[in-house]
């Protein structure tokens, strides 16, 4: 290896382990880093893998599932994802995020028991193994806490080292006034071990303990975790939880140096791995908190687009894209090297807080309203005042647009699918939650069943009747899963759509969301324009700056704009991609 390049990695990898332990002998713990992410019979590349835009394309997209959100009691689950995957998606999306599939005790698989073992219920590794070779595959590293019940904090009530220094403890004594939460619960729970009763931090709930990163030996203990996920087909990493890693007494324990220097320390492994690594943090907080994992191209690949989903649906229910408008405008272009993960659903509900600052107090009150009217449910965090706020809206995002602030109609499916579009029209990655793809009705059973609000989203749908269903075109889940794919698959032919293509958001109408899409190669530009209204829209073609003397064409219509002074018009929830070539 080159000398210039074995010093460059060796003196940032020892810069940034001095940031996080300054009181750790950071040569030797360097050389355990290299030795656990590079065991004997692996090797790193020589240089480091420069920013560019070739870790993803155009034809990127990715299904955002459970390993059981398709089940019949007869295969593994993970045998029906992969058939789903196969028959329906190919050529739809080319990445799948199977959340959380190791043994667990709570949250749908966030209170991991065995972070190097496949949940049996699902299937094991050869299954995961056989779907990361047909598909870019994402992991969750939750990587903030661990279950209560697992081996870990076993070994830590019982004593028994390492696990005995692997958790954080805090005091009731301590100021804790400061600490941002997105759980209502008690912060520490009391339990006994063989050194006495202890106090543990606990950032969502009772049953998920988490971790203390200032032991190196539990940042060792996943860096050993990622290797063997890489080794089994693993190509983005999800960091979960990741703002809540690190944690100080006295601060609002969110966002804290050492946690930014962790992630730059994964990105620099990821950088020198020869298999093409993506870290993308999990981070639903307001924008510029958010941005700031990008780092200097140096933290976070990618990172969620957490304020789309509810300016999305506010601009569906209002009929106006105004907020969604201005936000847009002042959202940067993403740095050389880094995406955003586009996207409107997830396994949680509609997170709230992105939306703060950008939404007036009295529109998030118009959707919650308008949520909870259509059956959706609204959790809550506590605030270091005691009081409460909106955290989350609970519900799949099919039954959310069911109406507006106006009340029900007939537009719910062409609303549905103009939300949908405009995450396919963006700057970055798009990624789609299986129940928006299936138009996946709420799921009050389960909540009623489980007694948890996020199980109304989290519905696991019988596959034989999901097929029977799929098979009937006149169902919401063939309507949507159709028109989903036909897009997708139109979308994955236009370098235009590349997800660091140029983009500028469209001033034409508040009623309308439009942005330009420019390829890198500026060959061909692509005007997105998206009604938001039950109302029909008329736009001059000259508002949108089509240029003379080219073939425009909208790809979803296949009608051509003759004239560049002539009228365009968007019927009610009605998007057109405006293209001078396609491809």
């Amino acid at each position: 290896m080159p000398r210039a390049a074995q010093t460059s990695f060796s003196q940032t990898l020892s810069a940034l382990l001095a940031e996080v332990y300054p009181e750790t002998d950071t040569d030797v713990l360097a050389s355990h880093v290299v030795e656990t992410f590079w065991p004997d019979g692996t090797h790193r590349r020589k240089r480091a893998r420069k920013p560019g835009n070739n870790l993803w394309s155009e034809q990127d997209a990715v299904l955002i599932t459970y390993g059981n959100s398709l089940i019949d009691g007869k295969h593994k689950p993970l045998d029906l994802l992969y058939d789903f995957l196969s028959s329906r998606l190919r050529g739809v999306v080319n990445g799948v995020h199977i959340l959380p599939f190791f043994p667990f005790t709570s949250d749908d698989g966030f209170a991991v028991t065995d972070y190097r073992a496949v949940n049996p219920q699902l299937g094991d590794w050869a299954d995961i193994n056989r779907i990361g070779a047909r598909f870019h595959l994402m992991s969750d590293l939750v990587l903030n806490h661990v279950s209560s019940q697992g081996n870990w904090f076993n070994a830590y009530r019982q004593g028994l080292a390492p696990y005995d220094s692997y958790f954080f403890e805090a005091s009731p004594e301590d100021d804790l006034s400061d600490v941002v939460r997105p759980r209502t619960t008690p912060l520490l729970q009391e339990v006994e071990t063989a050194n006495g009763p202890r106090h543990v931090w606990c950032t969502f709930s009772h049953d998920q303990i988490d971790l203390d990163f200032r032991n190196p030996q539990v940042l060792l203990e996943f860096l050993d975790i990622i290797r063997l996920h890489i080794d089994n087909g693993v190509r983005i990493l999800r960091l979960d939880a990741v703002a809540f890693l690190w944690k100080q007494v006295g601060t609002p324990s969110i966002h804290l140096p050492q946690t930014h220097a962790i992630v730059r320390l994964l990105r620099l492994l990821c950088d020198y791995t020869v298999e093409p690594v993506v870290l993308l943090t999990e981070t639903n907080v307001p924008k510029a908190e958010n941005l700031s994992y990008f780092g200097r191209r140096n933290e976070a690949h990618a990172v969620y687009n957490f304020p789309l989903p509810p300016l999305i649906l506010h601009a569906m229910m209002a009929g106006t894209a105004r907020y969604l408008n201005r936000w847009q405008a002042g959202m940067p272009p993403a740095q050389l090297g880094c995406a955003y993960l586009n996207f409107t659903a997830s396994h949680d509900g509609i997170g709230m807080r992105p939306a703060e600052g950008v939404l007036p107090e009295v529109e998030k009150q118009k959707m919650i309203d308008t949520v909870r009217a259509a059956g959706g449910l609204v959790s809550m965090r506590a605030l270091p005042d005691g009081g409460e706020a909106p955290y989350e809206l609970n519900t799949t995002f099919y039954e959310a647009l069911a109406a507006t602030f106006k009340g029900a109609d007939d537009n719910h499916f062409d609303r549905f699918l103009a939300s949908q579009t405009i995450v396919m029209s963006l700057e970055g990655i798009p990624a789609f939650y299986i129940h928006s793809l299936l138009a996946t009705p709420n799921d009050h059973e389960q909540v009623a069943h489980r007694g948890m609000n996020r199980a109304i989203n989290r519905h696991r749908w019988d596959y034989p009747t999901l097929l029977e269903r799929l098979a009937d075109p006149e169902t919401p889940q063939a309507r949507v899963l159709k028109a989903m794919s036909d897009r997708l698959r139109l979308r994955s032919k236009q370098s235009a759509f590349h997800p660091n293509a140029t983009q500028f958001t469209l001033a034409v109408d508040e009623r309308v969301f439009g942005v330009w899409r420019q390829s890198l190669d500026r060959h061909q530009s692509i005007f997105a324009l998206h009604n938001v209204s039950d109302e029909t829209v008329v736009l001059k073609s000259s508002a949108i700056n089509l240029i003379e003397d080219e073939h425009w064409v909208d790809i979803l219509s296949g009608d051509v704009i003759g004239d560049i002074e002539s009228d365009l018009q968007l019927a009610p929830y009605q998007c057109r991609w405006i293209t001078n070539r396609t491809g």
